[in-house]
């Protein structure tokens, strides 16, 4: 008797949890109506106009997902590149190396190309550095200034109002994930920031183990918590995410297939302003 109260009991958190979870879901597709993925935008009068459909690339919001490896940008940043093509920013990509650690540099390029098509990201708004200082490797620490140089050029090149890349913590605590925040750092506190008039600066939040791999359960937490910034994938969005992770087939080990259902990061995204 007392175990079936016990399921019982259980079974009612669970649809309960799972209501919230709905409710949360609503008022956020709600608030994209307006054209509103946090505080990270400005005021909703701006947010509103920023992708607005039909407007020309000089009135889009130019956006630069800066990443340090192929894979980066569905394994972490998926429901962040989805919405803000689903707002129609005008979206490029920046990776700071071919991911060449195990020798697949080549292969790995035109995976990120795949994967981004994939996405909606079209190959002229990808670039890959490829430079012999800056190594896929996880015991390698970057240079600061010439990683931060590059990273500023391609800023000012391309004109971009929002950048978005990893925190201080990198979601998997990668030193090359960890540069380039550090990178961006750097560049504040030497006076060559990229954070220009009309230029803001989102970090993906790195969230401790047991929410890593909640997978969608994590949305209640993730809403209530503190954040400048909020991007949630709709099913037929998931379905998009997974297919760009396919295109990543030299990586497609037994556990990145486990990782598609059960990370958060491929169904939530918080941000911080730096």
């Amino acid at each position: 008797m007392g175990s079936s109260a016990g399921l019982l009991f259980l079974s009612a958190l669970f649809v309960l949890y799972y209501c919230v979870i709905k409710v949360i879901y609503r008022k956020y597709r709600a608030g994209l109506a307006f054209g509103w993925c946090g505080r990270a935008w400005g005021s909703r009068e701006r947010q509103a106009g920023l992708g607005a459909r039909g407007a020309g690339d000089s009135e889009r919001l130019a956006v630069l997902l800066l990443i340090a490896h192929p894979d980066d940008e569905c394994m972490f940043f998926c429901p962040t590149l989805l919405t803000l093509l689903r707002l129609h920013c005008c979206v490029s990509v920046l990776c700071l190396s071919s991911g060449n650690y195990y020798g697949q540099g080549e292969v790995r390029k035109k995976e990120l190309l795949a994967s981004c098509g994939t996405l909606g990201v079209p190959e002229t708004q990808v670039t890959v550095i490829d430079h012999r200082d800056l190594p896929d490797s996880p015991a390698v620490q970057w240079d600061m200034q010439l990683l931060s140089t590059l990273v500023l050029k391609h800023i000012q090149d391309n004109h971009i109002q929002l950048v978005v890349t990893f925190d201080q913590g990198g979601v998997s605590s990668h030193a090359n994930h960890i540069a380039l925040y550090k990178s961006v750092r750097w560049s504040h506190q030497e006076r060559k920031d990229p954070r220009r008039p009309g230029c803001r600066i989102l970090m993906l939040e790195t969230v401790n183990i047991f929410r890593k791999y909640i997978s969608i359960l994590d949305l209640p937490i993730s809403w209530f918590r503190s954040h400048d910034g909020i991007h949630v994938l709709t099913s037929q969005e998931y379905k998009r995410a997974k297919n760009a992770m396919w295109c990543h087939r030299s990586q497609l080990l037994w556990f990145r297939h486990l990782y598609l259902f059960f990370s958060r990061y491929m169904f939530v995204n918080t941000f911080h302003l730096l």
